[in-house]
């Protein structure tokens, strides 16, 4: 915050301390104990993580890094470089891609479509090679493309190897990387993240019993509609999923469960935790009073400070005891001063979670004083100079 400038003699740094007696919310909320080796658990309304277990270790992401493949070819899409009905060739390399696939060989000609949907909804190896190729001529020169988005991205904690997830020594992701790449694809490319709800896709009616999405949250009724699963023996079951209640949305990420039974339960655990135990709530009405601060040469002595738009921020719902807010400001402040100008900020403790900080302005213009208030602040000045040189 920028000091005003001013005599350092009537230099004062204030710090307020108020108790928010209309809140009646704010209990240390008992932390999840999630199951998963690794999760990250993310509100992407309030941009609030709710949740982080080893989110930051970097480990093997198996198909949940499919995702990376899936955002070059949207990238790809959204700067006009391919279109939904352009035709991808199917290589040999593809073709004899082990693990999941969506059964393609070397006649086919699949449309950029229908490889998004063999990724998202089959997890195609043999598809996301094909992308691979199509876009960057081999899977070497896609992975690394890879890499060079991830660190543009800021994903500072991936390293790929491959377009599939295929246990590879480097090729890693941790859950938090996991979980940005997941809220970019929601959020940068809503005409395409629709394919992630697709529950079943029967390529050219190859292999029926192999149609359907693994993703288990889809299955659910609670609002899921992504992202992607994953599986090797070294990283275990893991999940990236998101799900939309009451004009909420949540992303998470875990890995390194037991079996698709124990990914499942953990992810219907994780979001109905994350939906009940948080709630929206507006505490502090805009143009509300939060507290004053002394002008310095104004025609009024103080200015009032105020919350210009309605505070609202997701809490624990099953709180009980009262939040506390501190103003920080320096002042006093010089006038004038201009009706909505940031004065201060006031930083919310809720026990349990990161301090929230809101800015505070100017409830009212406050123009600099006349002839008298300048004397007068003069004079004031000279009198305590003259007494603190006289304690000397």
């Amino acid at each position: 915050m920028k000091t005003a400038s001013m005599r350092p003699f009537f230099a004062l740094k204030c710090l307020i301390l108020l108790t928010l007696a209309l809140l009646a919310i704010a209990p240390p909320l008992q932390a999840f104990e999630t199951r998963a080796r690794a999760a990250w658990v993310y509100d992407l309304t309030t941009n609030t993580v709710l949740l982080e277990e080893d989110a930051h270790e970097m480990m093997p992401p198996a198909s949940m890094s499919k995702l990376m493949t899936v955002n070059l070819l949207f990238e790809a899409l959204r700067d006009n470089r391919v279109t939904l009905d352009e035709k991808f060739s199917v290589s040999t390399r593809a073709k004899e891609m082990q693990g999941s696939t969506m059964f393609l060989n070397e006649l086919d000609r699949p449309t950029v479509e229908e490889l998004i949907k063999g990724i998202v909804v089959l997890s195609g190896n043999d598809a996301c090679v094909a992308v691979a190729e199509g876009l960057s001529g081999s899977e070497e020169e896609f992975a690394v493309k890879m890499n060079e988005r991830a660190k543009a991205l800021g994903l500072t904690e991936s390293r790929f190897a491959n377009a599939t997830g295929w246990p590879d020594p480097g090729h890693l992701m941790s859950m938090h990387d996991l979980g940005l790449l997941a809220v970019r694809l929601i959020t940068e490319f809503p005409e395409y993240y629709k394919y992630f709800s697709i529950t079943e896709f029967p390529y050219d009616g190859r292999a029926p019993d192999n149609r359907f999405n693994r993703n288990p949250l889809l299955k659910m009724n609670i609002g899921a509609d992504g992202l992607k699963t994953g599986h090797t023996e070294e990283a275990g079951y893991g999940l990236v999923g998101s799900a939309a209640q009451d004009g909420r949305r949540i992303v998470f990420v875990i890995s390194g469960l037991a079996s698709e039974k124990e990914r499942a339960d953990e992810a219907r655990a994780i979001a109905t935790w994350a939906f009940r135990e948080f709630s929206m709530r507006t505490l502090v009405k805009a143009g509300t009073r939060m507290a004053e601060a002394p002008v310095w040469l104004g025609a009024a002595e103080s200015v009032g400070l105020v919350v210009d738009k309605d505070m609202t921020l997701l809490l624990p719902s099953t709180a009980q005891s009262k939040l506390t807010a501190n103003v920080r400001y320096t002042g006093p402040v010089r006038a004038p001063i201009t009706k909505g100008t940031q004065l201060a900020d006031m930083v919310i403790d809720i026990p349990g979670h990161e301090p929230v900080t809101v800015p505070l302005v100017a409830e009212a213009d406050v123009p600099a004083g006349g002839f008298v208030t300048r004397v007068g602040t003069a004079f004031g000045m000279m009198t305590r100079r003259l007494i603190a040189q006289i304690g000397n």
